[in-house]
């Protein structure tokens, strides 16, 4: 089974790009053939996986908008197994460029497959916003995961991401699901981020990971360097919990069984 997993949240600053780099390399680590598609055009993920976007001659624009092949711009990173399909800013003017195509929700799906089958997991990085590149992406994947700060304006806007996710489900990709609600920049010291959990997990219950992303220094020096975590330390917090959250989508996935005994526990478990 191959699996494409959009991860998206039209909230900024709650770690959606980080959950993207290092679930994607996450997957890699435990040797899933895995290809990160940075469909933002701050292309953070591509500069996350080493490589300067200033830099990058061609990238997901082509693609959407020249029709260059994907199996062309695919960079090889440093981690094993995992893949990069490169952003820049010009991916700023993809949707005012796409606004009269006619399959113009589609062009990310059609794209994908031609080079689906060549990897076990995809996962798309899209920008913070709900504009035509993010309903591609939806319209392209299996399921959607939605990372969610453990602050006080976490549930802010996540009704409106909801809405769109049924609307994308309704008119152009019925097989769409909820892969899960990830929390992130979790402080088991801090009563809100408390709250924020508990208060999440009793509006969506089984839609939430068992996984939480903790606040971890280390995942901000891996950013600094250019590189996943599991690459940088892979034995501090921010490494585990990612790991964590790949079992876990494993297992649901039914990729692979894992054993209660031999799961990477959570730091507050």
């Amino acid at each position: 089974m191959k699996k494409i997993i959009s991860i998206a949240n039209q909230k900024g600053g709650v770690g959606k790009t980080t959950t993207a780099i290092n679930l994607a390399a996450s997957l890699a680590i435990l040797e899933y053939k895995t290809l990160l598609i940075d469909a933002d055009p701050q292309a953070n993920s591509t500069s996350g996986c080493g490589f300067d976007p200033k830099s990058v001659k061609v990238s997901l624009y082509e693609c959407l908008i020249d029709e260059a092949k994907p199996q062309d711009i695919i960079l090889e990173t440093e981690t094993p197994n995992l893949y990069l399909l490169p952003s820049h800013l010009d991916l700023v003017g993809a949707e005012i460029e796409l606004i009269n195509h006619p399959n113009r929700e589609k062009i990310l799906k059609l794209m994908l497959e031609e080079i689906k089958d060549d990897f076990d997991f995809v996962i798309i990085d899209c920008s913070p916003s709900l504009g035509l590149i993010t309903v591609n992406a939806l319209t392209a994947a299996n399921s959607v995961l939605v990372p969610v700060q453990c602050e006080y304006f976490a549930l802010e806007g996540l009704g409106k991401l909801l809405n769109t996710i049924k609307i994308v489900q309704s008119r152009l990709n019925p097989e769409l699901e909820i892969e899960g609600i990830l929390l992130t920049m979790y402080d088991q010291r801090l009563n809100l981020s408390n709250q924020v959990v508990s208060e999440v997990k009793r509006r969506f219950s089984e839609s939430v990971f068992d996984t939480v992303i903790h606040r971890n220094t280390r995942l901000g020096e891996a950013q600094s360097l250019r590189t996943p975590i599991v690459m940088y330390d892979a034995e501090s917090k921010g490494a585990i919990n990612y790991l964590n959250l790949a079992r876990e989508i494993l297992q649901k996935s039914n990729f692979t069984q894992i054993a209660s005994s031999d799961k990477i526990l959570n730091f507050n478990e």
